[in-house]
C-alpha cells in the first residue's frame, strides 16, 4: 500500500523564494469525500490520477498513477467547479525538500508549505518562513479548498495574524 506522511504549514513571508523552482499546477477532484479523495492533476505538462484514503494524523493511504496529459485534461473537465490552480515551488531547507503552494483563483492569497516524511515522528528543521501548522485542519486540505475556497474563509479561519 502507498503511504503519504505529510505535514503542512501556513507560510509567513517570502523568504522561501530565492532559488525556488516553479511548476504550474491545475488539479481537480472527482471525489472530495475524505474517506476516498480522487484527484486529477496536470503539473508541468504531465498528468496524474491520485487516490487518497482517510487521514490519520499526518498519514494516509496514497496511490498515484501517471496518465497522458490529454486524458488528464479530459478528466479535469469532469471535475466541474472543484478545480484548484496554483504554482508549486520546490524549496530545499536543511537537507529536506519542501513544496510551497501559491494558490490562484478563488484561493488567491493562500500560501502553504508541506514536507513529506518517511515516518510520522521524523525530525526536521522548520524553515523560518514556516508559520503555524495546519496539517490537522481539514479546511486547508486541497480537496476542501476545491469545494470551499480560501476566499470564503472568515478572518478567524484564515489563521493567526492573517498569515494565510
Amino acid at each position: 500500500m502507498g503511504l503519504e506522511i505529510e505535514r503542512r504549514f501556513l507560510v509567513d513571508g517570502d523568504g522561501w523564494r530565492p532559488g525556488a523552482a516553479p511548476v504550474e499546477v491545475v488539479q481537480g477532484y472527482l471525489s472530495t469525500d475524505p474517506r476516498r479523495v480522487v484527484r486529477v492533476r496536470l503539473a508541468g505538462g504531465q498528468g496524474f490520477l491520485t487516490v487518497k484514503g482517510l487521514a490519520d494524523g499526518a498519514s494516509r493511504a496514497e496511490f498515484e498513477y501517471p496518465v497522458p496529459a490529454a486524458d488528464a485534461r479530459e478528466l479535469l473537465a469532469l471535475c466541474g467547479p472543484a478545480v484548484i490552480e496554483k504554482v508549486r515551488w520546490t524549496v530545499r531547507h536543511a537537507g529536506n525538500e519542501w513544496v510551497v503552494d501559491e494558490f490562484a483563483g478563488a484561493n488567491a492569497g493562500l500560501v502553504l508549505a508541506e514536507i513529506e516524511l518517511e515516518a510520522p515522528d521524523q525530525a526536521f528543521d522548520l524553515p523560518p518562513w514556516a508559520g503555524p501548522e495546519v496539517t490537522s485542519q481539514a479546511r486547508f486540505a486541497n480537496a476542501s479548498l476545491a469545494v470551499r475556497p480560501y476566499s470564503a474563509f472568515s478572518a478567524a479561519e484564515r489563521g493567526p495574524d492573517g498569515l494565510a
